[in-house]
């Protein structure tokens, strides 16, 4: 059989076999290994599965994702973003639209605790949306607020996606995550110009709070609420600023971080048995689900390495089709745009990371910067009619009046900010390209 069709065949059972309702892993490694197998046999074929789990434990990397994920539920437990909401609520609330910008700042704080989209989702959900309804903000444009904002968790480090995208890419974590800094807040950026804008041609979209309610928080209680605000932006430059300044490794970096946390919340007084083993328990399930996601991704790309795929793939498209770099990356993105209305950013890279990761440096491109891309491309996926993911996790969090028609309204001009977010940065590379470079140049 030609190894072009074996490589569709893989694919098209894979999907299958996701479409059935199996786990992502389960159907991820069951393709890889039975395809291993009857390709190379008993002797050639099991050891595909067993290398895939040696190398993702000699992977030392691999040890910050716990602690990050660990830090970010310590975060979100210990009830220490209520204190960061309180703060934007105090000293924005006399500007139109305040309370909306100030719930992107509290969405890119979370991004930086925690790496996770569905951390900033739940928080913005249960925490800024009902004080936004409730002062009489517009329940379409705060719907789409939340959402994206909390897209920004899979870009602004410490992501977890990328991560995972640096395992697979064989790409260091460090420099994936510096090349996340500047797209992610150039995009919180734009989606605060965007609310700015909109709410001072229309101030019903967001009115300002009272005077008198303004008036009747006293000073030393707005300072108060700032020192408290402040607490996770100290606790991501305790971690990050030695790490940048090469101090420390990634992984030294992140155990600082997950210990700030930890010792922060033992010190409001909030860190209670119930709330660790909490965050225990969720970190050690979200843990055990990457990685064998991780080894199910690495066995299948084995097996595609295998096969030369990659290469019969670029024959394809560049010299039979004629297609230029340009395009066929284009075309990458939008199929990364079409999967992930039915399948989540883990799913997506998974599936295609054995035959696009390698085919994007074959064509030249740099997979840092690719990283980037893909990153904002599934932040733009999670939002994406008819099955997005953010889109479910908000009819699942929103009160009765927001309809899913409203959720599906709601996000159709942040699409816009990010897709325009996205043409920036494949136009100028260096935008994602820059930090790593200087950081790491020295």
């Amino acid at each position: 059989m030609p190894y072009e069709l074996i490589a569709i065949l893989m694919f098209s059972t894979m999907m299958v076999m996701l479409f059935t309702g199996q786990r992502v892993f389960g159907a991820i490694g069951f393709v890889a290994v039975i395809a291993a197998v009857l390709l190379w046999g008993d002797r050639g074929g099991y050891d595909i599965g067993f290398s895939a789990a040696i190398k993702l434990m000699r992977w030392y990397p691999l040890l910050t994702l716990p602690m990050f994920i660990f830090m970010g539920y310590v975060m979100s437990e210990s009830r220490i973003a209520d204190d960061l909401y309180k703060m934007f609520h105090v000293w924005m609330g006399g500007v139109h639209g305040g309370l909306a910008i100030g719930t992107i700042f509290l969405m890119v704080l979370i991004s930086a605790m925690n790496g996770l989209s569905v951390a900033g989702m739940a928080i913005g959900a249960t925490i800024a949306l009902p004080e936004l309804l409730r002062r009489g903000y517009d329940k379409i444009m705060v719907t789409g607020v939340i959402q994206a904002g909390s897209s920004l968790g899979i870009l602004v480090p410490p992501s977890v996606v990328l991560v995972l995208y640096a395992m697979i890419a064989r790409q260091p974590v460090g420099q994936l995550w510096l090349a996340g800094v500047l797209p992610g807040l150039m995009m919180a950026t734009l989606f605060i110009i965007y609310i700015a804008v909109r709410c001072r041609l229309n101030p019903a979209l967001g009115p300002v709070l009272p005077k008198a309610e303004r008036d009747a928080v006293p000073m030393r209680e707005k300072f108060a609420l700032l020192r408290a605000g402040l607490l996770p932006l100290a606790i991501f430059f305790i971690m990050m600023v030695p790490f940048v300044n090469g101090w420390t490794s990634l992984v030294e970096s992140s155990a600082i971080g997950a210990m700030s946390a930890f010792f922060a919340a033992v010190l409001k007084g909030r860190m209670t048995r119930k709330v660790f083993e909490t965050c225990i328990r969720q970190t050690l399930g979200v843990t055990c689900m990457f990685m064998w996601i991780i080894l199910a991704a690495l066995a299948f790309g084995a097996v595609f390495d295998g096969l030369g795929a990659v290469k019969a793939i670029e024959n394809l498209f560049t010299e039979q089709l004629g297609l230029s770099p340009w395009v066929i990356l284009i075309l990458m993105q939008l199929s990364f745009l079409l999967m992930g209305t039915f399948l989540d950013d883990t799913a997506m890279l998974v599936i295609v990371a054995p035959l696009y990761v390698p085919l994007v440096g074959e064509l030249g491109f740099n997979l840092i910067w690719y990283g980037v891309l893909y990153t904002i491309t599934c932040q733009i996926a999670y939002m994406t009619p008819p099955f997005g993911y953010n889109l479910f996790l908000m009819r699942a969090m929103a009160p009765p009046e927001i309809g899913l028609k409203d959720i599906y309204r709601s996000i159709i001009p942040f699409v816009g900010v990010m897709a325009l977010a996205l043409a920036i940065v494949m136009v100028f590379p260096q935008i994602a390209l820059w930090l790593p470079e200087l950081v790491y140049s020295r």
